[in-house]
């Protein structure tokens, strides 16, 4: 079916995540971008407006963390670019250059209302890459970039250990696993001080080309932060630890013990991106987690937001991992920011898009019913001006 082009939604319950709902407002938008939104009786006139019938109208849904297009739907090796564990530090590889746009995965999680997801590679390595923000609507990765690099992703815990353990190297040990991001880091900045004295000294060479640490100087100089997955307490302490020793920004990725030490969390600053909130306790460090915990972080003011971390769970159950936090104790607003402006907010994506306002970009999914006590397809899903479904 053809989908006529539109430039206004009228008679929507406007759910902005920023100042100001309006129970039957309109959104007008060009260009991909919103330019102007707020109760009807302030509404242009057009002739091909879209009327919402009073559905529900919320941002495009924001993924904060996920491999999506990195483990292709359906496949195994062929189409298996998340992890190059074959040297445990890879700060060089960048996830625009694994994700697959056509795989299938994108237009479900499209059809559920996720507009942006962050993605790149995943947890097998201590240091494994650069992580990037996209939309979902597209073949090709670089017309959908919204952010690239957005973050260094690193790794704690059972994952580099398990990864390395079994090719019988290092690191086996979380002691190793920090060690070896210390090291790296340790060049990084050796690296840039020293292109920093060639720059100021004619007479000095700048160092050898290093593609490792050249990959690490947007993170030591507060371009990008880290990403830092970790699952236990003391993981995520570690994590914490190496920021605070070589000064960068940093989110704590998954943080299943972070309901734990809350108050820590909070007196550091620390932001979580939590979930996956659906699936089993597979390994030991997931031994206390609980759909809980993130509603329990975000009551202590810890800053959060909620992830699917596909392909572990599907991208397109980003709304129904809200649903079960809402359902475990998360306040409904709470709970719906967490994969809106929250997430936005962590990821630094803010300006572009996670609310409703005017200059952001044209994102958004209508609803018949209230969108937390329901999994059914939106009504309607537009991304960048355009509906798509």
């Amino acid at each position: 079916m053809q989908i006529p082009d539109t430039t206004l939604i009228v008679h929507a319950d406007l759910r902005t995540m920023a100042e100001r709902d309006y129970p039957d407002g309109f959104i007008q938008f060009c260009d991909g971008k919103i330019t102007a939104l707020g109760a009807m009786e302030d509404a242009p006139e057009q002739e091909n407006a879209y009327d919402a019938k009073g559905a529900i109208l919320l941002p495009g849904l924001v993924d904060a963390h996920c491999h999506i297009g990195m483990w292709e739907d359906g496949m195994g090796f062929e189409g298996d670019d998340g992890n190059e564990d074959t040297d445990p530090l890879t700060p060089q590889l960048r996830g625009l250059d694994g994700v697959n746009p056509m795989d299938g995965a994108f237009s479900e999680a499209l059809d559920y209302g996720v507009t942006t997801v962050v993605t790149g590679p995943g947890s097998a390595n201590p240091i494994a890459g650069q992580m990037l923000a996209m939309k979902t609507l597209g073949r090709r990765a670089d017309a959908m970039v919204i952010r690239e690099p957005l973050a260094i992703k690193m790794a704690l815990g059972e994952n580099p250990k398990k990864s390395y353990q079994a090719k019988d190297s290092g690191p086996v040990t979380r002691m190793a696993v920090a060690a070896l991001i210390r090291e790296q880091l340790a060049k990084a900045k050796k690296y840039a001080d020293q292109l920093a004295q060639a720059a100021e000294d004619e007479e000095l060479d700048e160092p050898e080309y290093d593609a490792k640490c050249e990959a690490l100087l947007p993170l030591l100089d507060h371009r990008v932060k880290a990403h830092i997955h970790a699952h236990r307490a003391d993981d995520i302490f570690t994590g914490i630890r190496l920021a605070n020793e070589f000064d960068f920004e940093y989110v704590i990725v998954h943080g299943t013990e972070g309901h734990l030490i809350a108050q820590e969390l909070l007196a550091e600053g620390c932001a979580v991106i939590c979930g996956p909130l659906l699936g089993g306790r597979t390994k030991p460090e997931l031994k206390n987690a609980t759909p809980k915990g993130v509603g329990q972080l975000a009551q202590m003011g810890v800053p959060v937001a909620i992830c699917t971390d596909h392909p572990e769970l599907p991208c397109h159950y980003l709304l129904l991992s809200a649903q079960v936090a809402y359902q475990e104790g998360m306040p409904a607003e709470k709970a719906l920011r967490a994969i809106t402006i929250d997430a936005a907010k962590i990821c630094g994506l803010e300006q572009q898009v996670g609310s409703l306002e005017v200059g952001k970009d044209a994102d958004f999914v209508l609803y018949w019913e209230e969108p937390l006590q329901n999994h059914r397809l939106p009504k309607a899903v537009f991304i960048n001006g355009k509906r798509v479904r």
